[in-house]
């Protein structure tokens, strides 16, 4: 398997170094975990989440080829009325592909104070170049940005890419010190 980081992430994956590190980054809907294990090889704590085992599985041969160590968590995050994510634990949460409306005040929450998000899913868009197609899973205009408004930005676009073509909206921004 080769190692194939989103371009997001390989452009800003320095937003993680820092000596206060002290927790560990969440590759949320992980898939794969190619995101994860990019930042487990610059030597980051990463724990890669997934609702499927198989693709944990996969995680796992990953990390072992790439020879670094990733904790890998099986778990539900769109079980009703359950919030899967703890409070104030993760110094950074990765977010590529997966949208669920429900989680992002949980994901605010999983933050500590100061810790970075890097998000990046597709737009309503989208279902001009292809996948996926079902507007519940697209983001509307502005939507992304509108929910870390508050939050240190460091970087937003918002547009078409290439390689593969997609639209999508991107973030990578930081939770205010002075928020719970």
């Amino acid at each position: 398997m080769d190692l194939m980081p989103a371009q997001l992430l390989v452009d800003h994956w320095g937003v993680f170094e820092s000596e206060s590190l002290r927790g560990p980054i969440l590759d949320l809907a992980c898939g794969d975990g190619h995101n994860g294990i990019f930042l487990a090889t610059k030597g980051l704590p990463v724990i890669c989440c997934d609702i499927s085992e198989q693709a944990l599985s996969r995680v796992k041969e990953l990390a072992a080829e790439t020879r670094v160590v990733v904790e890998t968590w099986h778990v539900d995050l769109e079980a009703e009325e359950v919030n899967p994510l703890p409070e104030n634990l993760y110094e950074g949460i990765l977010v590529f592909r997966y949208l669920h409306r429900p989680l992002i005040p949980r994901i605010k929450k999983a933050l500590k104070k100061g810790g970075v998000l890097i998000y990046e899913t597709f737009t309503i868009e989208q279902p001009k170049f292809g996948k996926p197609q079902n507007p519940k899973f697209l983001l509307k205009p502005g939507e992304l940005l509108e929910w870390f408004e508050n939050w240190e930005i460091v970087y937003a676009f918002e547009g078409v890419k290439e390689g593969p073509k997609r639209a999508v909206a991107q973030v990578v921004c930081k939770k205010p010190e002075a928020q719970g």
